[in-house]
C-alpha cells in the first residue's frame, strides 16, 4: 500500500487544477444562499478539525489492512473450553460428552487435513484410519503460508490498496481544499446552525445501544478530539463522508465498513448511519426519476422551436451553483432537487450535490449504483442463474415482486442482506426466518432448490419424532453409536433403516447447496445487485450456501462484494485454509455460531462426511483462524431445529444492526414458549439419558 506521506503529496499536487468551487463554493451566486445552504466540511471544522478527520480516516484505514493481513499471518490463542454440564446418568458416573468430539468411528478423518493449503468446495471423505490420530498441540498450527494462500493475500491486498488510495484521494480533494480560508469566516455561523441540529438528535433504542457496545468490541474505536464534537456537527461528518464514498460510483463493503468503524470512533450509533443510508438511498433514486422526466420533455423541447428558450430557463433557474460544483457542467439531478435531497443533518444542499460528485449528474450512473433500480434482483436477468440449478430466485422480504415501481423504490437501500434457510418443511419457510431482518438494508430470502429441502425437512421430521432417533440419541450420552454404529451390519436393523431415510435427502440437499453456492457467487459478481454490499445470513444447509459462495468469490478473486457473515449451526469443515479464505472476501464480520449439543447436525453431517470438525458444532479459533467471531449458543440452541425459531434471537446476540423490533419481540415470545415446554417434559419425562433434539 502506498504510504500515507506519498498519498498526502498526491492530494496536494492535485488540489491546484480544482475547479473554483469543486467542493460546494459556487462563485458570487453562492453568496446569496442562506448559512444552512452553504454549510459543508470546510465550513463547519476547522482548519486542525479537517486534520484530524484526515488522520482518523487514514489510521482507520490502515487498521482495516492490518485487520486484512493477520487473517493470513497471525494465529489466535485457543480460548479455555468451558466445563460440560452434566446430564442424565452421566452425573453419576462422568461429565456430558461434547458433541464436538465425538467421532464416527473413534478415529478422525485428515481428509481436510491432506488438501490444506487449497480452496476446496467439497469435504474429503475418507475412510477412517486404523490408528486414532494424536492431538495436535495448538503452536503447531503455525505452520508456513502455501503458495495459494500467498496469492490470495496478495490479490486481497491489492484490491484493498486501490479502493483505499482511492478513498483517500477523494477525502483529501474535499477535506484540504485550498478554498477553506474563505469559507472559515463563516465558521462560527455554522458551528452554532450544528449545534442547533444536535436538538434533533438521534436516540438508538436500548437494542441498538446493545449492538453500539457490541460493534465497539468487534471495531475498537481511534482516538479523536473529533469525538468532542456536538452530535450535530459528528453526525454531519458521517454524512458527508458517505456522500464522499458514493462519488466513487460504487459503494463498496470496505467502504461500508469504513463508514462503520468511523461512527464507533465518533460514537455515532449503527442505527443513524442506516437511516443516513436509507435517507440517502430514497433521495438518490427520487432524483434520478425526476431526471429521467426532465431528460423526456428536454428532448421534447428540443423538436421544438422555443427549445433553445426552454434549455436557457433551465441554466438560470439552477444558476452559477450548478457550474461551481461541476467545473463547467450543468447537474442535471442537482436541478431537479437532489441537492436538498441529499442535505440535512446540517450539510448544505450545494456540498451534498459537490460531495456526490458526477454521481449528482447522471441517472445511468444512479441505476448502476442500485442495479437498474434494483429490479435485477427480481427480474428475467435471474433467469439464466435458474438454469444451472433447479431453483433459484431473490424473494423480496418486504413487499411483493410485482409492486409499482414507486413501492418498489421506497423499499430501495444502499445495500442489500440475503438470508437463506437449510431445510424446509413448507414453502412458506423460504421467507419465514428471515422477516425478522430491518429494512437498514434491503431484505431478501434466496431460494433455492425448494424440493430438495421440502424433502430434506419432510425427512427431518419424521426422524426426529421415530424410535431410531431415541436408540441413537442414548447411544450418542454413552458414547458408544460412533464406534460400533457405522461398522456396517452390526447397527441395529431399526437405525439403519432410519439412517437411509435421512441420509439420502440430507447427501441430495447438500451437494446442490455447494452448486447453489456457486450460482449465487456468479450473480454477485455479475452485479445483479448493482454496485452495493451484500450481506449474507444462512442457517443448516443455507449456511453451506454461504459457505460455497464465498470460497467460490475467493477462487476468483472477487472481494469488496461482501459486507457481514453469519452462519448458524453450519454443516461444513473447519479446514483453516478454506475458512481463512472466506474471511478474505468478507469485508465486515464473519460470524460463526454454534452448539456444542446438536446431535443432529452430528448425526447427519458426519455420517455422510466422515469428518470431525464441524462449524455448527465448534469454535474456528480452534483450527487456527484470525478473524472469525464464534458464537457458542449451546445453552440456548438445544438442537439443529430450533435454529428456525431463534433467527432474530441469535442475530440480536451477534449484535446485528438492522432488525425488525416487533418482529424479534414475538420471536422471543416463541422461544421463551418453546422453552418453557421442553422444560415441562423434561420434568416429567422419567428417561435420564433424554438429550433434546
Amino acid at each position: 500500500m502506498p504510504s500515507l506521506s506519498s498519498l498526502k503529496n498526491r492530494v496536494n499536487a492535485a488540489i491546484p487544477q480544482q475547479r473554483p468551487g469543486g467542493i460546494g463554493r459556487a462563485g458570487s451566486g453562492a453568496q446569496q444562499r442562506n448559512a444552512e445552504d452553504d454549510q459543508s466540511l470546510a465550513t463547519l471544522l476547522t482548519r486542525e478539525e479537517r486534520a484530524d478527520l484526515t488522520l482518523l480516516i487514514s489510521q482507520t484505514i490502515e487498521e482495516m489492512r492490518r485487520s486484512l493481513v493477520r487473517v493470513f499471518d497471525e494465529r489466535p490463542t485457543p480460548k479455555p473450553k468451558p466445563k460440560p454440564k452434566p446430564t442424565g446418568e452421566a452425573k453419576a458416573d462422568e461429565a456430558a460428552i461434547e458433541v464436538s468430539k465425538l467421532s464416527l468411528s473413534a478415529k478422525q478423518s485428515t481428509a481436510v487435513d491432506d488438501k490444506a493449503g487449497g480452496i476446496q468446495l467439497e469435504d474429503g471423505e475418507t475412510k477412517p484410519q486404523d490408528e486414532p490420530q494424536t492431538e495436535v498441540e495448538p503452536d503447531t498450527l503455525m505452520t508456513s503460508p502455501t503458495p495459494e494462500s500467498k496469492a490470495l493475500k496478495s490479490a486481497a491486498l491489492t484490491f484493498f490498496d486501490a479502493w483505499a488510495e482511492s478513498v483517500i484521494l477523494r477525502v483529501g480533494e474535499v477535506v484540504n481544499s485550498r478554498e477553506e480560508a474563505t469559507q472559515n469566516r463563516h465558521y462560527e455561523r455554522n458551528r452554532n446552525l450544528a449545534t442547533e441540529s444536535a436538538k434533533q438528535q438521534y436516540q438508538p433504542t436500548s437494542r441498538e445501544q446493545e449492538v453500539d457496545n457490541k460493534l465497539s468490541k468487534v471495531f475498537p474505536s481511534t482516538r479523536t478530539p473529533l469525538a468532542n464534537l456536538s452530535q450535530g456537527e459528528r453526525s454531519t461528518i458521517i454524512k458527508a463522508i458517505l456522500l464522499l464514498l458514493l462519488s466513487l460510483e460504487s459503494y463498496r463493503a470496505h467502504s461500508r465498513v469504513l463508514l462503520v468503524r468511523l461512527a464507533v470512533s465518533l460514537r455515532i450509533s449503527a442505527a443513524e448511519v442506516s437511516k443516513m443510508e436509507k435517507d440517502t438511498a430514497y433521495g438518490l433514486l427520487t432524483a434520478a426519476a425526476n431526471m429521467d422526466a426532465s431528460e423526456s420533455t428536454q428532448k421534447a423541447q428540443q423538436a421544438s422551436s422555443t427549445a433553445r428558450k426552454w434549455k436557457i430557463g433551465v441554466a438560470g433557474v439552477a444558476g452559477a451553483a450548478l457550474i461551481g460544483i461541476t467545473g463547467g457542467l450543468a447537474a442535471p439531478l442537482l436541478a431537479a432537487g437532489v441537492g436538498t435531497l441529499m442535505g440535512g443533518l446540517g450539510l448544505g444542499a450545494t456540498a451534498a450535490a459537490g460531495y456526490l460528485g458526477a454521481l449528482a449528474g447522471s441517472s445511468m450512473l444512479v441505476g448502476g449504483l442500485f442495479g437498474a433500480y434494483g429490479a435485477r434482483m427480481t427480474s428475467q436477468t435471474m433467469e439464466k442463474y435458474s438454469k444451472e440449478i433447479d431453483d433459484f430466485a431473490f424473494l423480496p422480504i418486504n413487499g411483493r415482486e410485482d409492486d409499482p415501481e414507486e413501492v418498489q423504490k421506497q423499499r430501495r437501500r444502499l445495500r442489500i442482506t440475503v438470508g437463506i434457510s437449510g431445510w424446509l418443511t413448507e414453502e412458506e419457510q423460504v421467507t419465514l426466518p428471515w422477516r425478522v431482518l430491518g429494512e437498514g438494508g434491503e431484505p431478501f430470502a434466496l431460494r433455492w432448490e425448494l424440493q430438495a429441502l421440502l424433502n430434506l425437512g419432510s425427512a427431518l421430521k419424521d426422524f426426529v419424532v421415530s424410535q431410531a432417533w431415541s436408540q441413537i440419541r442414548r447411544e450418542l450420552v454413552k458414547r458408544t453409536v460412533f464406534a460400533v454404529v457405522w461398522s456396517a451390519l452390526m447397527a441395529p436393523l431399526v437405525i439403519r433403516k432410519a439412517i437411509k431415510l435421512v441420509d439420502s435427502p440430507f447427501g441430495i440437499a447438500k451437494l446442490r447447496a455447494v452448486k447453489a453456492g456457486e450460482v449465487l457467487a456468479d450473480a454477485l459478481i455479475n452485479k445483479v445487485q448493482g454496485e452495493r454490499p451484500v450481506s449474507l445470513v444462512g442457517q443448516s444447509l443455507g449456511a453451506r450456501v454461504v459457505y460455497s459462495c464465498l470460497l467460490t468469490l475467493a477462487k476468483r478473486g472477487a472481494f469488496g462484494l461482501v459486507d457481514n457473515v453469519v452462519l448458524m449451526g453450519a454443516p461444513v469443515p473447519c479446514d483453516a485454509s478454506q475458512w481463512r479464505a472466506m474471511r478474505s472476501v468478507v469485508a465486515g464480520r464473519l460470524v460463526n455460531v454454534y452448539s456444542r449439543q446438536d446431535y443432529i447436525l452430528a448425526f447427519l453431517y458426519r455420517t455422510s462426511s466422515a469428518q470431525l470438525a464441524v462449524a455448527g458444532l465448534q469454535d474456528i479459533s480452534e483450527e487456527g483462524v484470525c478473524g472469525v467471531e464464534n458464537f457458542d449458543l449451546t445453552d440456548r440452541v438445544s438442537g439443529h431445529l430450533k435454529y428456525l425459531h431463534m433467527t432474530g434471537p441469535i442475530l440480536r446476540e451477534v449484535g446485528w444492526t438492522d432488525l425488525d423490533d416487533d418482529v424479534l419481540r414475538r420471536e422471543e415470545m416463541l422461544v421463551r414458549q418453546i422453552d418453557e415446554e421442553e422444560k415441562v417434559v423434561e420434568d416429567q419425562d422419567d428417561d435420564p439419558e433424554k438429550v433434546s433434539v
